[in-house]
């Protein structure tokens, strides 16, 4: 699944209604519920405040809400478009200002589907994965061809130590690790020692890792 790193905000209008999209990562229902109530207390005197939330390690709590807003014209399309974007541990809220002129059913749909795409578009979303942070220790001779197997496959570098050895530190994906550590032993003549080994979750953003932490962890 794909997890929000940063949230955002976006505004839209359409036929003169304001609609404020708010963003942000929750691990819980309640913790969505205390946002939504937060924001409906700063957009007091908005029309509508409707919501959409998908909590969970696989996406497997929703809920949505049309606070007002004709059936079916905007929590659901908002839940549409979370969903459709593959990311869990996400709420939004989308606050509308009318501005006088209907919009009719399918108007509404578009324009708070449209709302939470602009959102979406103004936060960080990346890949969520569970893997491990694996630290290698080689000579100076297997120091290149270890960095050419990491970088074949597209794993960082994320930290490097010089003494009489050289000890390399990447994040490798969980499903990885098999294979890497043997197509290290193989390229390094059995030289190459696996000094540590962490279980962890993390993303990249911007081509670099993210550790991830507990407040990634769902508490429905």
């Amino acid at each position: 699944m794909k997890i929000l790193l940063k949230g955002g905000s976006a505004e839209i209008t359409e036929k003169k209604s304001r609609f404020i999209a708010t963003v942000s990562l929750v691990r819980s229902a309640q913790e969505a519920n205390e946002m939504i109530a937060a924001l409906r207390k700063q957009y007091w005197d908005a029309r509508h405040n409707c919501s959409a939330m998908i909590i969970g390690e696989r996406g497997e709590f929703s809920r949505c809400s049309d606070d007002g807003e004709p059936a079916g014209t905007a929590g659901r399309p908002m839940l549409a478009v979370l969903s459709g974007a593959g990311i869990t541990n996400i709420c939004v809220v989308v606050t509308r200002y009318f501005g006088g002129v209907l919009l009719g059913t399918g108007g509404l749909v578009r324009a708070y589907s449209r709302a939470v795409q602009e959102g979406l578009n103004a936060c960080t979303v990346a890949d969520s994965i569970d893997g491990f942070r694996l630290r290698v220790r080689t000579d100076y001779n297997g120091i290149g061809k270890l960095q050419y197997v990491l970088g074949q496959r597209g794993l960082p570098v994320t930290d490097t130590a010089y003494t009489d050895m050289v000890e390399i530190e990447t994040m490798v994906p969980a499903e990885s690790l098999g294979s890497l550590k043997s197509e290290i032993t193989e390229k390094t003549n059995a030289k190459a020692l696996f000094i540590a080994e962490e279980a962890l979750r993390y993303a990249i953003s911007e081509g670099q890792p993210v550790i991830l932490g507990e407040e990634y962890t769902s508490m429905l």
